[in-house]
């Protein structure tokens, strides 16, 4: 028995704007699509489940091929910063200081010293102003860096004699005090002393980040949780309990770090082994920081900052190491490579030691491009995963810190379409807002949403609606390698579906974020509805 879906607008997505009428789905599979007339006289004794969509339209369901699921289900229990003034952020510790107890950690994050007219980031003396007796913790946007006052220094007993750790900064001033400030890998230090977290916390906070993640049309994810938690046994428990137990269904495709990869091997586990809703995927390597703390790998210097060009998290050998690692269990690799140098490094070895036959390394993030990098990934089979939303939070600041002409491509996703890239969208959530339509947005007018200048960054690099819809529903699935049986709307392909009020290819395109979602369906099952 199964369901007859018609009444709207059904984009298949197999080419642009390619419509059906209706689809009929039976259990978790679409079955047929083509005309309700046809349909309903094929399989007539079949339906007993008709749902009218009312004139909304229907995609295949969206993925977000990049994201950290728990993380961003944090964003919605913690202390959220985003796009706060210093000031403000200030006052918010503040009255968070006045209702938690005297020994409990306050812990934020979501700041970003480039949305303030002084771009100072926030310091330990800034916070010991407002609360000096309760350690506090506020992690920045990219979650990069992080900033925590005197009293969490005292706990984690770090002195102003410490120095830097391999893949990782803490940040001195010209006294050499203690700033406060620890990017990439320095912040394990902190991490040591923080609350414990138990299998609660991570259930509501993994249950919290799917139900804000239907709430934007999201059927699934490609995400990064394994290794930040209560290690890598009790989180796979927490995801199978949330989404198999439970039956808070969603698609998670789960990248393992290499933090864990041996206990992830030991307990008997290879690529894509899983269940219909959880799946292993890539073996998750991070090769260099983030733009906004100059902690991105560059081959040239920071034009806001010529003292430095970035921070490598491994040494060139230890990330050959690292890939060597994943190829010896048959793994292709998911590597964070935001720099032009951090990439350079990535395709050397890879050209050295590619992937397992019929799998397909991929290359988070690809921001900063040089034209011969370019021309030596197209031979390789290579996924990049890209974040348009990232346009929307670094531009314009990002131009002073690259410097103009310093790097032939910038956040160029158009050039990478033409040059034959697949390439599959994602949002990083929580260090970007989980919507897709806000990724669409940014893909397809490259403004920023209500910026009263209204400027376009590189105009030429503009996404076609069609393209960037097809990031996060084929793109997805092709990085995943599933590209048979999701990101489209076609007989035999799962019935995941995400439905929305408004048609994306006939509304103008400054009208996208104006767009709401109205179901989520996973399986044929509607998840989620904002219909009483």
């Amino acid at each position: 028995m199964g369901t007859l879906w018609y009444g709207g607008n059904i984009y298949t997505m197999q080419r642009p704007e390619h419509k059906v009428e209706a689809v009929y789905t039976e259990g978790e599979k679409i079955i047929a699509v083509g005309s309700k007339f046809d349909l309903e006289t094929s399989f007539r004794k079949m339906i007993e489940r008709k749902v009218d969509l009312e004139g909304a339209t229907m995609f295949p369901g969206f993925v977000d091929s990049h994201m950290h699921l728990i993380g961003h289900g944090e964003r919605q229990l913690k202390l959220d910063l985003t796009g706060l003034s210093k000031e403000e952020i200030l006052d918010r510790i503040r009255e968070e200081s006045k209702r938690v107890g005297s020994d409990e950690w306050i812990i934020g994050e979501g700041w970003d010293e480039n949305l303030w007219e002084d771009k100072t980031p926030i310091t330990k003396f800034d916070i010991d102003q407002v609360v000096s007796h309760q350690p506090v913790l506020l992690k920045r946007v990219c979650r990069h860096a992080a900033t925590v006052n005197s009293k969490a220094l005292q706990l984690a007993g770090i002195s102003s004699n410490i120095g830097d750790i391999p893949g990782g900064k803490i940040e001195k001033n010209e006294q050499g005090e203690l700033t406060g400030i620890f990017k990439d890998r320095a912040q394990q230090l902190l991490n040591e002393v923080l609350p414990k977290i138990d299998e609660t916390y991570l259930k509501n906070a993994l249950t919290a980040g799917i139900e804000s993640c239907y709430r934007y049309g999201l059927t699934g994810a490609h995400t990064e949780d394994l290794s930040y938690y209560i290690g890598f046994h009790d989180t796979y428990r927490t995801f199978k309990k949330v989404i198999e137990e439970e039956m808070k269904w969603f698609r998670a495709h789960l990248l393992v770090h290499h933090h864990v990869i041996d206990d992830w091997q030991k307990a008997g586990y290879r690529y894509k082994d899983g269940s219909k809703f959880i799946e292993f995927g890539a073996m998750k390597i991070f090769a260099d920081g983030s733009l906004g703390g100059r902690t991105a790998l560059l081959s040239f210097p920071y034009a806001d900052d010529p003292t430095t060009n970035g921070v490598a998290i491994h040494s060139y050998e230890r990330l050959q190491e690292l890939i060597l690692k994943a190829r010896s269990l048959q793994l292709p690799v998911a590597i964070h490579a935001i720099g032009d140098l951090a990439f350079e490094w990535v395709l050397d070895i890879i050209e050295k030691f590619p992937p397992p036959d019929g799998t397909r390394d991929r290359l988070i993030h690809a921001v900063l491009l040089r034209k011969e990098l370019m021309k030596r990934a197209r031979k390789l089979p290579v996924v990049l995963d890209i974040q348009p939303v990232f346009l929307i939070s670094d531009y314009p600041w990002v131009l002073d810190r690259v410097g103009v002409g310093n790097i032939e491509f910038m956040y160029a996703w158009k050039t990478l379409l033409t040059e034959g890239f697949h390439c599959s969208g994602g949002s990083d959530a929580p260090i970007e807002e989980v919507n897709p339509l806000l990724g669409i947005h940014a893909a397809v007018n490259r403004t920023i949403p209500n910026s009263k200048e209204n400027q376009i960054f590189d105009s030429h690099e503009r996404l076609s609606v069609f393209e960037a819809i097809s990031l996060f529903t084929k793109g997805s699935a092709f990085a995943a390698g599933q590209e048979h049986e999701r990101g489209l709307i076609k007989e035999g392909y799962l019935a995941d579906f995400s439905i929305f009020n408004h048609d994306l290819f006939k509304i103008g395109v400054d009208q996208i974020l104006d767009t709401k979602a109205v179901k989520t369906v996973i399986g044929g099952k509607v998840v989620w509805s904002n219909y009483e």
